[in-house]
């Protein structure tokens, strides 16, 4: 078996994009994108060097850099310390780190994420 089997796609610091980004695999960004990136299944990172200006979709969104568009995320969104978004969050979880800077709305509803059965509590999970 090949060692990258399981590690991330990534885009590195010197790379810029514009336009859209697709994918089915997990990716770390770590240079500028320009316009949206959509990784329906999959957990995107936004890189410490990052410089992106999209709209992004995917299952779980952690920003370590810096970031200017809305977010959608079916999991959950992180932002850690020294980040900065400036956009919406709609996701069904988020966390937020001491000096993340955050400019935005944020919609933590069941919506985005698949409906639940009649009598099904907000977290689901094994009884």
């Amino acid at each position: 078996m090949m060692a990258t089997d399981n590690s991330p796609a990534r885009i590195g610091k010197t790379i810029v994009i514009c336009g859209e980004v697709k994918g089915k695999e997990d990716l770390i960004v770590d240079g500028r994108v320009e316009g949206t990136v959509n990784l329906a299944e999959n957990r995107l990172t936004i890189g410490p060097n990052a410089d992106v200006a999209a709209d992004l979709s995917a299952r779980d969104v952690l920003v370590l850099g810096k970031v200017k568009g809305n977010i959608v995320a079916t999991g959950r969104v992180e932002l850690r310390s020294g980040c900065s978004l400036e956009g919406d969050i709609r996701a069904l979880r988020l966390a937020v780190e001491d000096n993340a800077v955050f400019r935005g709305k944020v919609d933590l509803t069941q919506a985005v994420a698949k409906t639940a059965g009649v009598g099904e509590t907000a977290r689901g999970g094994a009884a």
